[in-house]
């Protein structure tokens, strides 16, 4: 991304305002000359800040300013949307996780052991297609239905918002644990992100953009 100089930003406001705008116009608004407005004129056009037509004038891009919008919410990092993420033990019974989902009104629980290591992920479809067998989902443990490692999609704190919706969508998911890799394969989880945490951390990004 090229860094403007004020009087780039300048002329960038004025035809945001004023477009289409001819560059003898831009000139005149700045007191400056045509010839000394050139080179200016000619980086925001190679750039794609501006869009220019002959016998029209300069224009705003629109589309470059999205694609900036854009940039700077998938440079986000997970660790700075990461919620609390909602955890039962690998004893807990079917019954009662499905208690758990409903009152955290979350779509996924994850499964911990003792020191806080993730164990498992037990999602909706999991726990219905445990409820609407024969078992007793008093005495049924989530650790007969979970996925386990090296089955489970995770994303540590230092990857990217865009980094955790690509593996959402291409694996099909809702939400990712948030993980900080620990020695012998173990997981600590530190966090989820979901698909809804993903959107509106983008709406965020782009309300504060258009104020």
């Amino acid at each position: 991304m090229i860094k403007l100089t004020k009087r780039q930003d300048e002329i960038l406001e004025i035809v945001k305002q004023n477009g289409p705008i001819t560059g003898k116009e831009i000139a005149e608004k700045l007191s400056l000359t045509r010839a000394a407005l050139r080179p200016d004129l000619a980086i925001l056009t190679m750039s794609g800040n501006l869009d220019a037509r002959p016998r029209v004038g300069y224009f705003f891009n629109d589309n470059y300013e999205v694609k900036l919008q854009a940039k700077e919410f998938i440079h986000q990092k997970v660790t700075d949307y990461k919620a609390h993420p909602i955890v039962v033990e690998k004893s807990t019974s079917v019954y009662d996780a499905i208690v758990q989902l409903f009152l955290e009104d979350v779509g996924t629980l994850y499964a911990v052991d003792t020191e806080g290591h993730l164990a498992g992920v037990i999602s909706r479809k999991d726990l219905l297609r445990a409820s609407l067998g024969n078992r007793n989902l008093h005495e049924l443990p989530v650790s007969v239905i979970m996925t386990r490692m090296p089955n489970i999609i995770t994303i540590n704190p230092d990857e990217t918002l865009l980094e955790a919706a690509k593996k959402m969508i291409n694996n099909h998911i809702d939400s990712l644990p948030v993980v900080k890799e620990e020695q012998n394969n173990t997981y600590l989880l530190v966090g989820r992100i979901t698909k809804t945490t993903i959107t509106k951390a983008y709406l965020e990004i782009m309300e504060e953009k258009s104020h």
